[in-house]
Parts: C-alpha cells; structure tokens; sequence
C-alpha cells in the first residue's frame, strides 16, 4: 500500500494569519482542479457542520457553546443558540493555570449535532450533545483524581425546537444527562439514521481515554455493555410511552434492554469521531471513523449489539499488538508492564475467537497496520521514558462521510475522512456492495491544518471542511501549535473539472506557511 500518495494544494499563495482570505485554485495530482475559499473565520472550534434543508450551513462551536446558521455563499453568520451558561465550569482554555488550579478544558466541549430530516416540515427539532458538568469544578487543584485517575465530566443530550422566522432555537428537551465525559475520548457525534424504515439518534462516545495520559489510571470499560463509555448508542427521535421519563427516549428493541432500558447499539469503541449513512447498492450502513491508539484506525460499519473489540483487540486481529496494550506510559504508579490500566493483550486472535465470529467484527480498513516489530520497539521506549510518543502513523480521523455523487470522475462511494494529525482529507473507494474497501488512500487538501468535520453538497460539487482553532488536544492527534497555519475556519472545496495540463501531475510545492506534502509519521 502507498500510504505517501499525496494529492496536495498546488498554489494557495494568499495567506492569513488564521485563514484563506480570497478563492484560489488548486489542481491536483489526480488532475481535479478546484477552487478553494473560505466560507467563516473566526469560530471557536467549529465542531459539526451540517448543510440543512434550507442550504445554510448549520455549525456547533465546541468551545463557544454556540450554534449558527451560515450562508454559505455570503458567509453571513447569524447565532442561533448559545448555551454557554449551561455548564458548571468556565473557559479553563483561557485562563492561566494559577487562576484554575490546572483544570482541564473536557475534549470537545459543544460537539455533535443532528437535524430531524423533517426539520422544515413539521419536525422542527435540532439534536446536540454538550459537556455539562465537571466533577472538580468546586475543588482546589486541578479537580481530577490523583495519579492520573481521570478527568470525571458529564455529557448530555438535548432536542431543541427550530422557530424558523424568529431564528432561534429554544424549548430544550434532554434525552439523556447522565453520559460520562472526561478530558480525553468523548467521541461526540450525532447522527440520524434508519433503521427498518424508522429514524433513530445514535451517539458515538469514547472511552474516556482510560487508560492513557491524564486518565491512565480510570478504569476502562469499553467492553462492559451496561456502561456508556466506548459505545455507540441509540435513541428515538421522539419519546415512546414507556413510564420512566428518560427510558421514553431509548427504543425498547435496543439490544441491550434485558435488565433495564441501555440505549446502547454496539461497543468496544475506542474514540469513535464520525459517524455517517449511506445507501450503496440499495442497502442502507452506518459507517464510524475511530481513533487508533498508534496505529490502525479504523473505519467500521455499525452493526446491531455487535463488539469492535476494543481494548482486546486493535484494528485487525492481525496479532500486530499481542503482548502489548491499547496505551503504555512510564508511570510505574500504573499497573502492569505497560503502566496503564488497559489490559494486556495477549493474542488478538484468541480474542476475537473468545468474543465469537457472531459478535466480533473486524474494521472494514484500518490506516494503517504496524508491524509487531516496530510496536514492541515503540512500547520500550516509551515506558523507559526515552520517547517522547508524538511520533506514530496514526491519522487522527475526525469525521466521516460518503461520497456518492457522480459529479467528480471516480469519486462515487467513497469514504472521506478529515484528519487531524495528517492535515488532510483521506479518500478511499468502497467496493459495489458497499461492505470493503477496495482502493489504496488517496490524500487531498494537505496543509498545517487540522480538519475537524466534512460536509458535501447535494451536487456532490462543493466539499466544505471545518478546522480547528487549536493546534492540540492528545496524544496521536496532537501537532506542534507552531506548526497550525488556519484555524477555526469553514473552507469550500468546490469542482471545476478535469485538468488535462500534464504539468498538473506535478503539483507545486506549497509556498508561505504550507507544510511539506509528504505525509508525517
């Protein structure tokens, strides 16, 4: 596999400090050519952005606890909810550490955002998941528990009802408030979706990180299917008649109800960002990105009560991490070999047949698999302290979506994934059934950025991306902050066809603050 071809902006010459100020053109190797603009600058931390019913760009800005509409063409912007209020800990991103105690700002913040697909007509209902509440708000210090026993948040999810004239969202509903959070692994994205002809709202949520950096001493419980961390879950749209006020939004076929209502869909998740559907074929899938610890991220199509093996299991079971973990530190406070309260995995393989063919499903592509050789290799030296663990080829995947428009020459059903370690939008053809993934990686659009959502058009002819306004969060995504050129900008990608110039098999070394092309590992 070339994990190094690169299709990269060819000539971006106009450059902000924060973003691109002017449409430019770019060709690729591929011979696309496209023009490149910046729709919105200025957002803190442009999360989710949706392109509703009424062609605006719908965005949830994870640290300003905002929600806005936004004309794509004009990039007029008007904010239609700002829920910063609701939440009982302040912006410890902006203030200096003597004044917090080194509290955390919870990964993500205001994240993942759905739109009822009759949101203009008669359903006027608009999802969100949010950080709400830190268990350490009150306490000296940093809030966490000591030894890196983990960063303790909530998350909750909220229906909140669209007044198309007036522009605002009001009237909020929860559906849920007793998610866990943490400073670390919140996963975060909403998503609707059918299921045998009916919409249901599923939730991706990490695992905390439990079990690395400031959470490596949190137990982890991605495989226990009656706790909500590393999980996909599922909601209805629209609350049943069950008694319990909070079980009316958990579908009473949820695969996991035996004992109470568990609005758990599938597990064994590691920090699954994106999650989207598609019909390929006539057949309808929820496709995940998730975060590899480093290595083997995954792409997953989300299946009914099914296990993805985390932390027993790491991208394939191909055996690469046996004897290994899903994380390693030098904290000889942690337990085991690895420092961390991952469990050691003895064979993935054995796992996998532990779990059962019946459960377990192995990832559909993973970027990429490492060899044992260079784990091992890795997991010494990180543990002895003589390695700083920044450097590893995990991409970072952020989001997902599909691509199935015609309109760009080869593109039709494919996975695109925005990254944010890599700084690219990763392109990768599905076969005709729509259940593998048949072509090498294709990366476009690279630059010192990190890509934190994708969005397409209904033509298929416009590609907008989200970027962060930070340069870190952890670990495997983190990036040098001097090294992030844009930030917390909307940029659209739209096409302009086939460039049949051969020097355009040749693109351009970015100039100004662009990064060398090659992909960083």
């Amino acid at each position: 596999m070339n994990k190094n071809l690169t299709i990269t902006i060819s000539c971006l010459l106009i450059l902000l400090t924060n973003c691109l100020q002017a449409q430019q053109l770019l060709s690729t190797a591929m011979h696309e050519k496209f023009a490149v603009r910046m729709v919105a600058n200025q957002l803190s931390d442009p999360w989710e952005i949706i392109l509703g019913p009424d062609q605006q760009l719908w965005v949830t800005e994870a640290h300003g606890y905002k929600v806005s509409r936004i004309n794509p063409t004009s990039g007029a912007k008007e904010v239609l909810l700002d829920i910063s209020h609701d939440r009982n800990f302040p912006r410890y991103d902006k203030l200096p550490k003597s004044a917090t105690g080194g509290k955390p700002w919870p990964q993500g913040g205001l994240m993942g955002m759905a739109l009822h697909p009759r949101l203009l007509s008669g359903k006027p209902y608009v999802y969100l998941s949010y950080l709400y509440y830190f268990a350490g708000a009150d306490s000296t210090g940093s809030g966490c528990k000591l030894n890196t026993g983990g960063c303790y948040f909530k998350t909750k999810i909220v229906r909140y009802t669209y007044h198309a004239q007036a522009h605002r969202l009001s009237e909020p509903v929860t559906l849920c408030d007793t998610i866990p959070g943490s400073s670390d692994h919140n996963g975060g994205r909403l998503l609707i979706a059918p299921v045998k002809g009916k919409s249901y709202l599923f939730y991706s949520i990490g695992d905390m990180g439990a079990g690395q950096f400031g959470n490596g001493g949190r137990p982890n419980h991605a495989q226990q299917t009656q706790v909500y961390e590393g999980k996909i879950l599922r909601f209805n749209t629209e609350p049943d008649q069950d008694a319990k006020t909070f079980d009316r939004w958990i579908p009473n076929d949820n695969p996991f109800n035996s004992s109470r209502q568990n609005a758990v869909w599938s597990y064994g998740h590691r920090n699954p960002q994106g999650l989207t559907y598609a019909v390929i074929n006539g057949v309808g899938r929820i496709y995940s990105s998730e975060h590899g610890p480093y290595s083997d991220d995954e792409i997953n199509i989300i299946e009914k009560g099914k296990n993805y093996g985390h932390p027993l299991i790491i991208g394939y079971a191909d055996d690469n991490y046996n004897g290994l973990a899903a994380s390693v530190s030098d904290n000889a406070k942690l337990p085991g070999r690895w420092h961390t309260t991952y469990p050691t995995i003895g064979s993935e393989t054995e796992n996998a047949q532990r779990i059962g063919s019946a459960n377990y499903r192995n990832p559909i592509k993973t970027l990429y698999p490492n060899s044992h050789e260079f784990l091992v290799n890795l997991f010494n030296k990180i543990s002895s302290g003589s390695h700083d663990g920044t450097e590893w080829p995990s991409e970072a995947p952020s989001s997902i979506a599909v691509y199935t428009s015609a309109a760009i020459p080869g593109w039709q059903n494919s996975v695109l994934l925005p990254t944010l370690k890599g700084g690219k939008l990763v392109r990768l053809k599905l076969n005709a059934a729509g259940n593998q993934i048949v072509s090498d990686t294709l990366n476009y659009f690279k630059g010192n950025v990190r890509y934190r959502d994708v969005e397409i058009s209904p033509d298929g002819k416009k590609i907008y991306l989200a970027l962060d306004s930070g340069a870190v969060s952890s670990g495997p995504s983190a990036e040098d902050p001097h090294q992030t050129s844009y930030r917390g900008c909307i940029l659209e990608f739209s096409y302009l066809g086939q460039d049949n110039d051969s020097n355009s098999n040749h693109p351009q070394k970015p100039s100004g603050e662009m990064r060398n092309p090659e992909r960083e590992e």
